[in-house]
This record gives structure tokens, sequence and C-alpha cells, in this order.
């Protein structure tokens, strides 16, 4: 058996960014991850580090970690009915938010962790959770040879996603779900496109988006119905749709992925149950159009490393009993953004889901939002930030 006093259950953002809080603070953990490492870092998701996910790696010494490759200019933009309309920062020195592709990030943080010592295990397979409301938890995995490995924690950090094995180890009745449906889904499709391009486009046949994820790759996005199917999206029907949301024709290329993604908030609360400690996506969900579900996991991942540290050095367990209710709170804030922005796009475009009088409102709103410095500077930053 092995004993260490944070077990880390997911290499994702959250999981590697608690590992590296923890390790630079002399906080024993060990990171379980199913997948190959290989696989981890080429997870192609999020692509920008808002400002205070920024200012909170510097703080912890990790600025390096935001250190990507090296990206082409980007072009960025935003579209309503073919018109581009222009969108400047007033002030650059505030806009300290870095456009850092995950699976950049990801690989940086693993560099890190792996550096400095960290105990990384990938292809951890059937990982199980034991013991949760004792001073003691368990997780069980089988290693890449097949044999079985026990772990003893004083916590568990469920940093593993909306369909990982932490949130499932939770016994039924224990959480609250609060979720919304939006009512519609985008078609996210990953392609090998130079990511020189980026911006979103409002249209009376649906969003779309077009935002770099690399020098050599850039996530398309449209909005769809959400009974469509990947069937009903050939290649062709893709590159024409951009275009006429566009209002001009995009730079084409190889199509390397596609799925179907509805668009939804979800919240768990508490996001505690005995010594396990839920994070990122295994705790809540933002749609993708706010661009903040990565933010909201570094938020938590920090938020949940100062409980531990504090713990550990003071034996003081006041944060870790208050670590729900301080995300939660950052988390609503966040869920009334995306919550907003979501809505407000697609309703000024795509009649279907809200009607006339909802896109003249949406448009209304758009129109009084780019007469606003700061607004200018969100909506700059959503045109590079899409998750």
């Amino acid at each position: 058996m092995i004993e260490t006093t944070v077990v880390i259950v997911g290499a994702g953002v959250a999981g590697l960014t608690l590992g590296n809080f923890l390790l630079r603070n002399d906080v024993s953990c060990i990171v379980l991850e199913k997948n190959t490492r290989e696989y981890v870092e080429q997870r192609q998701r999020a692509g920008t580090v808002d400002a205070r996910g920024v200012r909170m790696y510097r703080a912890w010494g990790l600025g390096e970690v935001l250190n990507g490759d090296p990206l082409p200019e980007v072009a960025g933009g935003f579209w309503i009915d073919g018109e581009e309309l222009p969108i400047e920062f007033d002030d650059e020195d505030n806009n300290d938010s870095i456009l850092c592709p995950q699976q950049v990030l990801v690989r940086n943080l693993t560099d890190a962790f792996l550096r400095d010592g960290g105990d990384l295990r990938f292809q951890a397979s059937d990982v199980t959770l034991a013991d949760l409301t004792t001073d003691v938890p368990l997780a069980r995995y089988r290693g890449t040879d097949g044999s079985e490995e026990v772990i003893r924690a004083s916590f568990v950090a469920g940093c593993d996603g909306d369909r990982g094995v932490s949130r499932a180890s939770i016994p039924d009745g224990i959480l609250t779900r609060y979720s919304h449906e939006y009512g519609y889904a985008w078609l996210s499709v990953l392609a090998a496109v130079p990511g020189t391009s980026s911006g979103m486009a409002i249209h009376s046949r649906g969003l779309a988006g077009l935002i770099p994820r690399g020098a050599n790759a850039s996530r398309i996005y449209l909005q769809i119905p959400l009974e469509s199917t990947v069937a009903q999206w050939p290649d062709e029907r893709i590159w024409s749709e951009l275009e006429a949301r566009y209002g001009s024709a995009r730079q084409t290329g190889p199509i390397i992925d596609k799925r179907i993604v509805p668009l939804r908030s979800v919240v768990y609360e508490p996001m505690r149950y005995g010594r396990l400690y839920l994070l990122g996506d295994a705790a809540h969900i933002v749609p993708p159009m706010s661009a903040k579900g990565i933010n909201l996991a570094l938020n938590d991942a920090e938020t949940f490393a100062r409980a531990v540290i504090q713990q550990v050095r003071n034996n003081d367990d006041a944060l870790l009993d208050s670590y729900s209710d301080d995300c939660l709170g950052h988390i609503w804030n966040y869920q009334a953004f995306a919550a907003w922005i979501t809505d407000t796009m697609h309703d000024a475009g795509d009649t279907t889901y809200a009607g006339e009088f909802r896109k003249k409102i949406a448009r209304a709103e758009l129109q009084r939002q780019f007469a606003s410095p700061a607004a200018n500077r969100l909506f700059a930053e959503l045109t590079s930030g899409v998750n």
C-alpha cells in the first residue's frame, strides 16, 4: 500500500495545476490518469487563460506553463449578417489573458510536475474510490502490468470530468444537480487549418465560430438543432455553411474530428463528500460560448490547494470546510455570465428558438455592448477563447 496526502484523479488542467501547486509547497500527491500521456497532451479544447488565471500561475511561480508554441499572428473579428464589426482594445494593459491551447498548457504542466519530482501515473485503469467518509480514503487502480495498486491518502481530488469515477463514487441523494438545457447544439469540428483567423459570426442560419487551436489547427463551431447527427454534416457542407454565416470564404483544409455538443449549464452541490472534493467538470459545466470552463477549473484548483496546504501546515480545516461554498459563489457568477452571453449571441441570429422579439432584444444588447470599451475587450476575448 502506498501513502500520500492527496490522490488526484485526472491529469487535465485542474488535476495538473493542483498537483504542481501542492508539489511546490511540499505536500505529497499522486496523480492518476486513465489515458496515455500522448492522448492527454493531444486533447484539443479551451484555448484562453483569462487574466485571473494568468495572474494565478505567475503568483505560484508557474508562469512558465503559459509559454505556448509559436503561433502565427491571428486576425480576429466579429460578424453580424456577413458584416464585420470592429473590435479594439482601448486599454491593452488590462488585457492579460493569454491564448494557450489546452494541449499546450497540459503538456507544460506535465513537464513541470515531472521535472520537479511529481508522481504521475498514466494508464491507471479501473480506478475505484473507497472509505471516502473516513480519515483514510483509498484509491485502487490497475497499473500497466495489470496488477492492483492501493493508495491510502488523506484527501481525494476528483478532477476526472463529467463522466469520471469521482462523482460517480458519491452515493445517490448526496448531491443536488442544477442544470439548464439551451435547446440547441454546436457542431464542433477540428480542422488542420492554420490558426491565423479567429472570430464569431451571428447569422439567421445560426451562430458560427472559428477559433485557433495552435499553429496548424483550428476549431470550427456551427449552431445546429439538437436532433442533428454527424452524418448530416459532410466536410463540404461544413465549409459551405461556414462561408454562408460569415458572408465570405474561410480558409479550408482537412477535417480531423467532428462531434455534436448540446449546450447546457450544470452545477453539482455540494462539491464535497467526506474526504472527496470535486474540481472542474466533475462539479460544473458551462456552455462553450462563455470561454470560462478552463478558468473555473483553475479557480477550483487554487482554492483546494490553499485549503490543503493550510491543513497540512497548521492542522487547520477551515478552508477545507468552506471549499464548496467558496467555489460555488464564484461558479454561479460565471454561470450567470455564461447564460447571458450564450442566450444573447444565439437569440441575435436564428429565430427558431426564441423568436423575433428576442432577436431584436439581443441585437439591441449587442449594440449597447459594442459601445462600451470594457465590452469590446470581452468580445475580443471571446473571439479567441471559446472552449
